[in-house]
Protein backbone atom coordinates (compact mmCIF):
# COMPACT_ATOMS: atom_id res chain seq x y z
CA UNK A 1 0.00 0.00 0.00
CA UNK A 2 1.23 3.65 -0.15
CA UNK A 3 3.16 5.19 2.70
CA UNK A 4 0.69 6.91 5.20
CA UNK A 5 1.72 10.35 5.37
CA UNK A 6 0.09 13.68 6.95
CA UNK A 7 1.58 16.41 4.39
CA UNK A 8 -0.83 19.56 5.01
CA UNK A 9 -2.60 17.75 8.15
CA UNK A 10 -2.47 19.57 11.81
CA UNK A 11 -2.42 16.92 14.58
CA UNK A 12 -2.99 18.28 18.35
CA UNK A 13 -1.76 15.46 21.03
CA UNK A 14 -2.62 15.65 24.63
CA UNK A 15 0.06 14.67 27.49
CA UNK A 16 2.57 14.46 24.41
CA UNK A 17 5.40 15.88 26.84
CA UNK A 18 6.80 12.18 27.47
CA UNK A 19 5.82 8.38 27.16
CA UNK A 20 3.03 7.52 24.60
CA UNK A 21 2.35 11.29 23.51
CA UNK A 22 5.56 11.95 22.64
CA UNK A 23 5.81 8.66 20.31
CA UNK A 24 2.34 9.50 18.73
CA UNK A 25 3.86 13.13 18.33
CA UNK A 26 7.15 12.05 17.00
CA UNK A 27 6.02 9.50 14.32
CA UNK A 28 3.06 12.16 12.83
CA UNK A 29 6.14 14.49 12.74
CA UNK A 30 8.33 12.16 10.75
CA UNK A 31 5.24 11.33 8.50
CA UNK A 32 4.54 15.35 7.63
CA UNK A 33 1.92 16.64 10.45
CA UNK A 34 2.62 19.79 11.99
CA UNK A 35 2.22 18.92 15.73
CA UNK A 36 0.73 20.73 18.82
CA UNK A 37 2.39 19.05 21.35
CA UNK A 38 0.63 19.65 24.85
CA UNK A 39 1.66 19.06 28.60
CA UNK A 40 1.26 20.51 31.36
CA UNK A 41 4.88 18.92 32.66
CA UNK A 42 3.32 18.07 36.37
CA UNK A 43 3.99 14.77 38.23
CA UNK A 44 2.20 11.60 37.51
CA UNK A 45 -0.63 12.97 40.02
CA UNK A 46 -1.14 16.06 37.95
CA UNK A 47 0.67 18.62 40.74
CA UNK A 48 2.55 21.10 39.55
CA UNK A 49 3.81 21.76 35.70
CA UNK A 50 7.37 22.30 33.80
CA UNK A 51 7.00 23.46 30.03
CA UNK A 52 10.19 21.88 29.45
CA UNK A 53 8.59 18.53 28.68
CA UNK A 54 6.13 19.74 25.74
CA UNK A 55 9.51 21.96 24.48
CA UNK A 56 11.94 18.97 24.70
CA UNK A 57 9.55 17.23 22.16
CA UNK A 58 9.11 20.28 20.08
CA UNK A 59 12.84 20.42 19.68
CA UNK A 60 13.38 16.77 18.41
CA UNK A 61 10.87 17.76 16.11
CA UNK A 62 12.58 20.47 14.90
CA UNK A 63 15.61 19.19 14.59
CA UNK A 64 14.37 16.47 12.46
CA UNK A 65 12.86 18.62 9.97
CA UNK A 66 9.39 18.49 10.82
CA UNK A 67 6.96 21.10 12.10
CA UNK A 68 5.87 21.54 16.48
CA UNK A 69 4.27 24.02 18.62
CA UNK A 70 4.61 23.20 22.32
CA UNK A 71 1.27 23.77 24.18
CA UNK A 72 0.83 23.86 28.35
CA UNK A 73 -3.12 24.77 28.38
CA UNK A 74 -4.89 22.51 31.49
CA UNK A 75 -7.17 20.11 28.83
CA UNK A 76 -9.14 19.21 31.82
CA UNK A 77 -11.51 22.09 31.66
CA UNK A 78 -13.61 23.84 28.37
CA UNK A 79 -11.40 26.85 28.36
CA UNK A 80 -8.37 25.43 28.46
CA UNK A 81 -9.09 22.67 26.20
CA UNK A 82 -10.60 25.60 23.58
CA UNK A 83 -7.16 27.85 24.13
CA UNK A 84 -5.63 24.28 22.91
CA UNK A 85 -7.29 24.04 19.92
CA UNK A 86 -6.90 27.88 18.93
CA UNK A 87 -3.34 27.71 19.45
CA UNK A 88 -3.24 25.01 16.58
CA UNK A 89 -5.99 27.31 14.16
CA UNK A 90 -4.42 30.60 14.79
CA UNK A 91 -0.46 28.93 13.80
CA UNK A 92 -1.93 26.65 11.33
CA UNK A 93 -5.93 27.55 10.63
CA UNK A 94 -6.98 23.72 10.86
CA UNK A 95 -6.94 20.58 13.32
CA UNK A 96 -7.10 17.65 11.41
CA UNK A 97 -6.40 15.04 14.05
CA UNK A 98 -7.14 14.95 17.37
CA UNK A 99 -4.84 12.33 19.81
CA UNK A 100 -6.49 12.13 23.19
CA UNK A 101 -3.95 10.99 24.94
CA UNK A 102 -3.38 12.87 28.41
CA UNK A 103 -3.79 11.13 31.84
CA UNK A 104 -2.59 11.03 35.66
CA UNK A 105 -3.05 8.82 38.22
CA UNK A 106 -3.77 8.67 41.91
CA UNK A 107 -4.12 4.66 42.86
CA UNK A 108 -6.02 3.29 45.46
CA UNK A 109 -8.96 1.51 46.47
CA UNK A 110 -12.41 2.78 46.84
CA UNK A 111 -12.87 3.04 50.21
CA UNK A 112 -9.77 4.45 50.73
CA UNK A 113 -10.13 6.71 48.16
CA UNK A 114 -10.21 10.63 48.53
CA UNK A 115 -13.50 11.77 46.80
CA UNK A 116 -10.74 14.51 45.26
CA UNK A 117 -8.84 11.81 43.48
CA UNK A 118 -11.69 9.71 41.94
CA UNK A 119 -12.58 13.27 40.35
CA UNK A 120 -9.43 14.87 39.60
CA UNK A 121 -8.75 11.55 37.26
CA UNK A 122 -12.05 11.96 35.81
CA UNK A 123 -11.33 15.17 34.77
CA UNK A 124 -8.15 14.52 33.00
CA UNK A 125 -8.94 11.48 31.10
CA UNK A 126 -12.70 11.48 30.54
CA UNK A 127 -13.54 15.27 30.66
CA UNK A 128 -10.43 16.69 28.83
CA UNK A 129 -11.25 14.02 26.32
CA UNK A 130 -14.87 15.78 25.99
CA UNK A 131 -13.33 19.34 26.22
CA UNK A 132 -10.73 19.20 23.29
CA UNK A 133 -13.11 16.83 21.06
CA UNK A 134 -15.73 19.49 21.69
CA UNK A 135 -13.52 22.31 20.85
CA UNK A 136 -11.80 20.48 17.46
CA UNK A 137 -15.32 19.17 16.20
CA UNK A 138 -16.24 23.07 15.29
CA UNK A 139 -13.43 23.41 12.85
CA UNK A 140 -13.00 19.59 11.76
CA UNK A 141 -17.42 19.90 11.22
CA UNK A 142 -16.80 23.34 8.77
CA UNK A 143 -13.55 21.32 6.49
CA UNK A 144 -15.84 18.07 6.73
CA UNK A 145 -12.74 16.01 7.81
CA UNK A 146 -11.51 14.92 11.32
CA UNK A 147 -9.78 12.04 13.25
CA UNK A 148 -10.70 11.77 16.71
CA UNK A 149 -8.52 8.99 18.65
CA UNK A 150 -9.24 8.39 22.34
CA UNK A 151 -7.03 6.22 24.85
CA UNK A 152 -8.22 3.46 27.03
CA UNK A 153 -6.48 0.80 28.51
CA UNK A 154 -6.93 -2.64 29.77
CA UNK A 155 -7.89 -1.23 33.11
CA UNK A 156 -10.94 0.44 31.72
CA UNK A 157 -11.98 -2.53 29.72
CA UNK A 158 -11.45 -5.15 31.73
CA UNK A 159 -11.02 -3.31 35.54
CA UNK A 160 -7.65 -3.34 37.79
CA UNK A 161 -7.69 -3.36 41.52
CA UNK A 162 -7.03 -0.13 43.02
CA UNK A 163 -7.80 1.78 40.15
CA UNK A 164 -11.02 1.87 40.21
CA UNK A 165 -11.05 5.99 39.33
CA UNK A 166 -8.90 4.94 36.26
CA UNK A 167 -11.14 2.77 35.14
CA UNK A 168 -13.92 4.63 35.39
CA UNK A 169 -12.85 7.41 33.07
CA UNK A 170 -11.43 4.97 30.26
CA UNK A 171 -14.24 3.10 30.04
CA UNK A 172 -16.40 6.47 29.51
CA UNK A 173 -14.04 7.69 27.02
CA UNK A 174 -15.47 4.27 24.61
CA UNK A 175 -18.80 5.34 25.61
CA UNK A 176 -17.98 9.04 24.55
CA UNK A 177 -16.06 7.58 20.70
CA UNK A 178 -19.38 5.66 20.01
CA UNK A 179 -21.41 8.62 20.06
CA UNK A 180 -19.22 10.84 18.67
CA UNK A 181 -18.46 8.38 15.84
CA UNK A 182 -22.61 8.86 15.13
CA UNK A 183 -22.21 12.84 15.30
CA UNK A 184 -19.48 13.20 13.37
CA UNK A 185 -20.40 10.97 10.57
CA UNK A 186 -21.74 12.91 8.67
CA UNK A 187 -18.79 15.44 8.29
CA UNK A 188 -16.36 12.86 7.42
CA UNK A 189 -15.18 12.93 11.01
CA UNK A 190 -14.15 9.30 11.93
CA UNK A 191 -13.66 8.56 15.76
CA UNK A 192 -11.84 5.44 17.32
CA UNK A 193 -9.90 4.40 20.16
CA UNK A 194 -6.41 3.14 20.64
CA UNK A 195 -5.73 0.43 24.03
CA UNK A 196 -2.28 0.92 24.42
CA UNK A 197 0.37 -1.75 26.43
CA UNK A 198 3.62 0.14 27.19
CA UNK A 199 6.09 0.87 29.21
CA UNK A 200 6.11 4.15 30.51
CA UNK A 201 5.95 6.72 33.37
CA UNK A 202 2.17 5.41 34.18
CA UNK A 203 2.93 2.00 33.82
CA UNK A 204 6.37 1.25 34.98
CA UNK A 205 5.58 0.93 38.89
CA UNK A 206 2.62 -1.55 38.27
CA UNK A 207 3.57 -5.40 39.25
CA UNK A 208 3.54 -6.77 35.52
CA UNK A 209 5.94 -3.46 34.59
CA UNK A 210 8.25 -6.68 33.78
CA UNK A 211 6.55 -8.07 31.38
CA UNK A 212 6.62 -4.68 28.81
CA UNK A 213 10.38 -4.65 27.72
CA UNK A 214 9.53 -4.96 24.46
CA UNK A 215 6.46 -2.53 24.26
CA UNK A 216 8.17 0.64 23.70
CA UNK A 217 5.20 3.80 23.37
CA UNK A 218 6.72 3.57 19.55
CA UNK A 219 4.60 0.16 18.88
CA UNK A 220 1.79 1.56 20.19
CA UNK A 221 2.05 4.86 18.04
CA UNK A 222 2.21 2.92 14.80
CA UNK A 223 -1.28 2.43 15.80
CA UNK A 224 -2.28 5.54 16.50
CA UNK A 225 -0.80 6.80 12.90
CA UNK A 226 -3.41 4.27 11.21
CA UNK A 227 -5.98 5.80 13.14
CA UNK A 228 -5.40 9.07 12.67
CA UNK A 229 -4.78 8.66 8.75
CA UNK A 230 -7.04 9.78 5.89
CA UNK A 231 -7.02 6.43 4.37
CA UNK A 232 -8.44 4.74 7.99
CA UNK A 233 -12.20 5.17 6.83
CA UNK A 234 -13.20 3.19 10.18
CA UNK A 235 -15.23 4.63 13.20
CA UNK A 236 -15.98 3.22 16.44
CA UNK A 237 -13.06 0.55 16.46
CA UNK A 238 -11.20 0.11 20.07
CA UNK A 239 -7.41 -0.95 18.71
CA UNK A 240 -5.25 -2.71 21.76
CA UNK A 241 -1.33 -1.95 20.44
CA UNK A 242 1.84 -2.88 22.30
CA UNK A 243 4.73 -4.60 21.68
CA UNK A 244 4.31 -5.33 17.60
CA UNK A 245 0.57 -7.15 19.08
CA UNK A 246 -2.95 -5.47 17.51
CA UNK A 247 -5.99 -6.40 17.85
CA UNK A 248 -9.80 -5.33 17.87
CA UNK A 249 -11.94 -4.68 21.02
CA UNK A 250 -15.22 -5.09 21.10
CA UNK A 251 -17.73 -4.89 23.27
CA UNK A 252 -20.96 -8.04 22.38
CA UNK A 253 -24.24 -9.11 23.33
CA UNK A 254 -24.82 -12.62 23.51
CA UNK A 255 -28.43 -13.78 22.29
CA UNK A 256 -30.16 -14.32 25.30
CA UNK A 257 -33.17 -15.45 26.11
CA UNK A 258 -36.76 -14.24 25.91
CA UNK A 259 -39.47 -14.97 28.52
CA UNK A 260 -42.66 -15.08 27.74
CA UNK A 261 -45.25 -12.42 29.49
CA UNK A 262 -46.70 -14.35 32.17
CA UNK A 263 -43.50 -16.20 32.57
CA UNK A 264 -41.02 -13.24 34.00
CA UNK A 265 -40.16 -13.69 37.29
CA UNK A 266 -36.87 -13.69 39.08
CA UNK A 267 -37.02 -18.03 39.43
CA UNK A 268 -36.94 -17.47 35.34
CA UNK A 269 -33.71 -15.75 35.20
CA UNK A 270 -32.51 -17.83 37.93
CA UNK A 271 -33.23 -21.31 35.87
CA UNK A 272 -32.05 -20.28 32.73
CA UNK A 273 -28.93 -18.13 34.08
CA UNK A 274 -26.51 -20.82 32.12
CA UNK A 275 -28.11 -19.59 29.04
CA UNK A 276 -28.60 -16.08 29.68
CA UNK A 277 -24.76 -15.52 30.45
CA UNK A 278 -23.31 -18.42 28.02
CA UNK A 279 -22.98 -15.64 25.86
CA UNK A 280 -24.11 -18.18 22.53
CA UNK A 281 -24.83 -16.27 19.43
CA UNK A 282 -22.40 -13.11 20.49
CA UNK A 283 -22.68 -10.27 18.17
CA UNK A 284 -21.44 -6.29 17.99
CA UNK A 285 -24.07 -3.47 18.04
CA UNK A 286 -22.97 -0.21 15.98
CA UNK A 287 -25.44 2.01 18.10
CA UNK A 288 -28.02 1.86 20.96
CA UNK A 289 -30.89 1.28 18.74
CA UNK A 290 -29.31 -1.74 16.98
CA UNK A 291 -29.35 -3.03 19.96
CA UNK A 292 -32.61 -2.83 21.32
CA UNK A 293 -33.83 -4.16 18.10
CA UNK A 294 -31.13 -7.10 18.86
CA UNK A 295 -32.68 -7.61 22.16
CA UNK A 296 -36.26 -7.00 21.06
CA UNK A 297 -36.81 -7.63 17.55
CA UNK A 298 -37.46 -11.35 18.15
CA UNK A 299 -34.01 -12.48 17.34
CA UNK A 300 -32.99 -14.06 20.86
CA UNK A 301 -34.53 -17.25 22.38
CA UNK A 302 -37.42 -17.93 24.40
CA UNK A 303 -38.30 -19.88 27.05
CA UNK A 304 -41.16 -20.38 29.68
Amino acid sequence: MNPIRFDGRVAVITGAGGGLGRAHALLLASRGAAVVVNDLGGTLGGVGGDAAAARRVVAEIEAAGGRALANFDDISTPEGAQRLIDAALQAWGRVDVLVNNAGILRDKTLHKLDPADFEAVVRVHLLGSAWCSRAALVPMQAQQYGRIIMTTSAAGLYGNFGQSNYSAAKLGVVGLMNTLKAEGAKYGIRVNTIAPVALTRMTEGLPFARMLGEATPDRVAAGVAWLASEACEDSGVILAAGAGYFSTVRIVEGQGLHASVDAVSPEFVASHWAQISGGAGARPFDSAGAALIGAFGGTGGSGG
